[in-house]
């Protein structure tokens, strides 16, 4: 079963991710995500890719599920690399990437939208940096979401943990572009940036955007160095009881 689907609609490519009940991302959705990404920027008929969810929240992060199988230290660095091979295709597609952002947004949630080249929010979105709280930190994502908010942002966000901030924070900190209020709003806007970007030449966005990213040239050894740490801190008895006291 497929957990990613592409639609495409007037040059703009929806890459659309389902795990149902709140989109919390086991590996292979985070493969299948790398997939649909990396398929729709080299399609020469797409000038944009939104990245979207269905149901209720955008994504709450890892899976839980998943994150409790883990046993090893090569596993578990492979499981929180996926978050950064997704960063990685958003940042390394040609086309700009707009993340759609409804519902709650925790953990690697926030990494997504803070990889997107805009992100926008509606009114009754909610934002969470929660890795603290389990007994890990939110590594693998930390460069996209400090790109966005620099330093304090990160620092104001993963300190409280337990903190839902709210679109309009989220908008004040840089994390999101533009808050709207409701779905509505915000897909009429989606519709206005498909039709700039087509009428936009393909190269000079390709180039633009390489522009707007040549400072993270060595984010994909950094990831996976960020990976390998949360990964020690995964593997300890007391985090693991913690994800099983909160899984319930």
């Amino acid at each position: 079963m497929s957990h990613v689907n592409t639609r495409y609609e007037a040059g703009t490519a929806f890459v659309e991710f389902s795990v149902p009940p709140v989109n919390a991302l086991p590996s292979v959705a985070l493969m299948e995500m790398v997939e649909h990404l990396e398929a729709a920027g080299r399609d020469e008929r797409v000038r944009m890719i939104v990245l979207a969810s269905e149901g209720r929240t955008f994504c709450a992060g890892a899976s839980f599920d998943e994150l409790l199988r883990l046993n090893n230290i090569d596993e578990a660095t492979r499981f929180f690399s996926g978050f950064g091979k997704v960063i990685l295709a958003m940042r390394l597609a040609p086309k700009p990437v707009v993340v759609r952002v409804h519902g709650k947004a925790v953990g690697g949630g926030v990494g997504l939208v803070a990889a997107g080249d805009l992100s926008l929010a509606v009114e009754d979105a909610a934002f969470k940096l929660s890795e603290l709280s389990i007994g890990i930190g939110a590594y693998v994502i930390s460069p996209a979401i400090e790109r966005r908010t620099g330093r304090a942002g990160l620092q104001r966000m993963s300190w409280q943990a337990k903190r839902w901030f709210s679109a309009f924070d989220a908008l004040k900190m840089g994390l999101v572009d533009d808050v709207f209020e409701s779905t509505r709003r915000m897909d009429e806007q989606l519709a206005v940036l498909g039709e700039q970007f087509a009428a936009y030449d393909p190269v000079a966005i390709a180039r633009w955007k390489q522009r707007l990213w040549d400072d993270t040239a060595g984010w994909e050894e950094r990831m996976n160095r960020l990976a390998r740490q949360s990964a020690e801190l995964l593997l300890r008895e007391d985090v693991k009881k913690r994800l099983n006291e909160l899984k319930g």
